[in-house]
């Protein structure tokens, strides 16, 4: 997509992006919460985690994406997506895409590999993932809620040493 600008999310970012976060179909099967997830960003955006959105210019140039990467997240040694999100209306325009490729960007000068979880029933994600260049590791049953494996997925950002 032309008009796909990614930058760093800013406080201002928060109202718009929490409004439609917990309205994904992610957000209402995990029961986001708008305080906890507000909260949780900011918390975020106060610590050395990696918040990047997408504006466009069919989103009158307001956040329509996000993607979450901590640092450390994975084993203390690797980067994690935290959380990675399209508003409804703008799936299926390379925003998803975009957004992990420049945290690819941004993360591989301090983590050698990139790690995260996709829920099973999750199958357009699983596919997103793997075109993008994702490994499936292995499963977590239960992790987050009882009735959803949670499949791990990864990807080398560095060359092995």
């Amino acid at each position: 997509m032309a008009d796909v600008v990614i930058r760093p999310m800013i406080q201002a970012d928060l109202p718009r992006v929490v409004d439609w976060l917990v309205q994904t179909p992610l957000g209402q099967r995990y029961l986001f919460q708008a305080d906890h997830i507000r909260h949780s960003l900011e918390t975020g955006l106060q610590q050395t985690d990696t918040l990047l959105v997408a504006d466009t210019d069919r989103a009158g140039g307001q956040a329509c994406g996000l993607i979450w990467c901590l640092p450390k997240g994975a084993f203390g040694r690797s980067a994690y997506v935290r959380l990675i999100a399209v508003r409804e209306d703008h799936t299926g325009h390379g925003i998803g895409a975009a957004l992990l490729q420049q945290a690819e960007q941004v993360l591989v000068a301090s983590s050698p590999d990139l790690f995260l979880l996709v829920s099973d029933f999750n199958t357009a994600a699983q596919r997103f993932y793997q075109r993008m260049g994702y490994q499936q590791l292995g499963a977590i049953p239960g992790y987050v809620l009882a009735d959803v494996t949670e499949l791990i997925y990864w990807k080398r950002l560095q060359p092995s040493t």
